[in-house]
Order: structure tokens, then sequence, then C-alpha cells
């Protein structure tokens, strides 16, 4: 049954049909004794009477009083048979409440376990109706709530790693110079600032990640051409390019429509993209910067020749703070490991999406996203 209201008017028409039918079995069976009874007592009283003793009360062993009697006798089995239907309607509700408060009864039990934090419960859904699909819904958001509850276990492990691997070098060398054992030069302070930088960068990273995870920011929208994007980000990121002797281009067709985005917050999924592929890819190899037009949407592309990425990977690089290679990441550069993140809340806050091919490691890697068309 797909509706909780026609369930209830289902066992209230069974409880009534079981009670008429008590009625009337009972009624069946103990009228004819209850006639018997009110029939023998008057004609005892009709052989009472033909003896002599016919008084003023003579009248009642008439026609009158073969009235009274049945009515009296038809009365007492009817109370017989009310008092069974009754019952009988009693246990029939007592078994069809039962049936009907078992999931809502089900289901508060779990949640007072839930409140506890064993976000394990579950219900079952039995049935298509209202109940079964609130049983559902229970179920959904218990496991919505155990998958954020791992996710927060598993920020805090994470936090608490990234921020361990600077605070300790920063240690050491403070160590290092304390004991004189690391010379107080500008290298040795450069590196100390670096680390420093690296924390500061990993802190906002961090404050950022927990705005678009929260949706507690706002889009300015408005038509922005690609190749602007494309500029900003070139802007940034051409020295550091430069610098390590990766080749940056770009494919954008002329046609190519706007798209309606907050440029702030697009531009900013541009330069982690681009940041990440000059990351993992090596000196005099190249990224390339393409675009298309399909049908109401914009499709951007960030390609590489870098490193690749293998397959049983590419489902995880969305993560917060998922690396491929941990080791050889934190050689390769002083990414966070929550940009790819923040860009795909960034992206879908935007609706649009976000994804990442590779044919493999030392193939390159190419990562996809799309973006409304100002049309």
């Amino acid at each position: 049954m797909k509706s909780i209201g026609i369930r209830l008017f289902l066992s209230y028409l069974v409880v009534l049909v079981v009670g008429v039918i008590v009625l009337a079995v009972v009624a069946q069976f103990s009228l004819p004794n209850a006639y018997g009874r009110h029939l023998g007592a008057m004609e005892g009283l009709m052989g009472g009477q033909s003896n002599g003793m016919m008084g003023r009360g003579g009248g009642a062993v008439g026609p009158e009083g073969l009235y009274q009697n049945f009515r009296f006798s038809f009365f007492e089995a009817l109370a017989w048979a009310g008092l069974a239907a009754a019952v009988v309607a009693v246990v029939v509700s007592v078994f069809v409440s039962r049936g009907l408060s078992a999931p809502i009864r089900a289901m508060t039990v779990a949640s007072q376990r839930i409140s506890e934090g064993h976000y394990s419960e579950r219900v079952r859904a039995a049935g298509r109706d209202e109940l079964g699909q609130l049983a559902e819904s229970f179920n959904r958001m218990a496991e919505k709530l155990e998958q954020t509850e791992a996710m927060r276990r598993q920020l805090i492990g994470d936090v608490s790693h990234e921020l361990r691997t600077p605070l300790t070098a920063i240690k050491g060398s403070m160590e290092g110079l304390i004991d004189n054992v690391l010379p107080a030069d500008a290298e040795t302070f450069s590196q100390i600032h670096e680390e420093a930088d690296r924390l500061s960068r990993l802190v906002d990273d961090l404050q950022e990640l927990s705005r678009v995870e929260s949706g507690s920011f706002s889009l300015d929208r408005k038509p922005v051409a690609v190749s602007d994007l494309v500029t900003f980000m070139r802007k940034r990121l051409s020295r550091q390019y430069e610098a390590k002797g990766v080749t940056l281009t770009s494919d954008l067709p002329a046609s190519l429509p706007p798209v309606l985005v907050d440029e702030d917050r697009i531009g900013q999924v541009m330069l982690n993209l681009a940041g990440n592929a000059l990351r993992y890819t090596p000196a005099g190899g190249r990224v390339n910067i393409s675009a298309e037009a399909r049908g109401r949407e914009v499709e951007v592309s960030v390609t590489d020749t870098g490193v690749g990425i293998p397959p049983e990977h590419l489902p995880h690089i969305f993560d917060r703070f998922y690396r491929v290679d941990k080791s050889r990441s934190r050689q390769a550069g002083s990414g966070s490991g929550i940009g790819l993140t923040i860009a795909k809340y960034l992206v879908e806050a935007h609706g649009g999406t976000i994804r990442v091919e590779s044919a493999g490691e030392g193939r390159g890697s190419t990562f996809r996203f799309t973006l409304l068309a100002a049309l």
C-alpha cells in the first residue's frame, strides 16, 4: 500500500467488519436461549393464571406480554453480542495499531541511538507507504550522518598531520639554531620562512575549504569571457611556469560564448587547476588550456603532460588531502592537498560539474569542468 491513509481506513474497516460479524454471530447463538428463557417464564405465569390467580395484572400475559418478553430477550442477546464484539474489536485494534506504530517506535529508538553517537543504526523499511518512505529517508539521513562523522574524524587526523609537518620543520630549525648546529645565515632563515609560509597557506586553505563546504559564501555572477579567466591565470602563474621550464598554452575558439560566473571564484578554480598541473608536470612539459561550447554549457579543460594518475586513484582526486604519491607530492611542491577539493565545491556551486581523466601514470592528465553559458 502506497498511502498510510488507505492503511488507516482499511484498519478501521477491518475492526468495524469484525465487530459486526461477532455481533451477528453472538446474537444468533444467544437470542434463542434468551427468548426460550423469557418464553418459559411467560408460560409459567400463564399456567398460574389458569388456576384462578388472574388478577389486575392479568393483561400482561396477552400479546403485549409476548412482545415485552421478546424485547427483553432481544436486548439481552444484543448486550452479550455487543460485549463480545467490543472485546474482539479491542483485540483486533491492538494488533492493527501495533503493526502501524512498530516502524515509528523503531525509528524513535534508532534516533535516540544516533543522538548518542551510534551512527550505524538503521531501521527496516517495510512497504512503500509514507511510513516506508519515512524509514528510507531516515536511513539515508543516518548514512549521511555516519559519513559526515567519518569525514570529520578523517579531517581532524589529516589537519593534524598536515600541520605537524611544517611545525616540525620550524621547530627542528629553531632547535638547530639554539644548539649552534645550524648556521644563523640567510639560507637557514629562508627555510624557516618557507615552512612558516606553507603553514600560513594551509590555514588559509582550510578556512576557504570550511566556507565552500558549508556554502557560507555568495556568488556575484555576471557574464565573463573565458579568455579573461585564462589571462588572469597566466598573469599569476607565468613566472612560476617559466622558472620550472613548463610551457603554458591556450586554445580558445573565437566564437566561444561568455560564461555566467563569479569571476573571482572561477578565477580561483583556474589557478588551482593550472597550479596543480604545474606541480606535477616536469621541466620541458606542457600545460594547455582549452574550452568548447556544449549546448548551454562551456567545458573548460586543463591538460598537462605530467606524471599522470593511475586509474585506481581517479575517484579520490577531489577528496581532501588526497595525494596519489605522498612522498613525491611533498617534494614536488608545497600544495596543501585541498586545492582540488575547493575547486570542486566552487564549480558545483555554479551549477557545473568537474572530473579528471588520465591514461595512466606517466601519461599526463586532463581536468574538465563545465559552466553555464551566458546566452
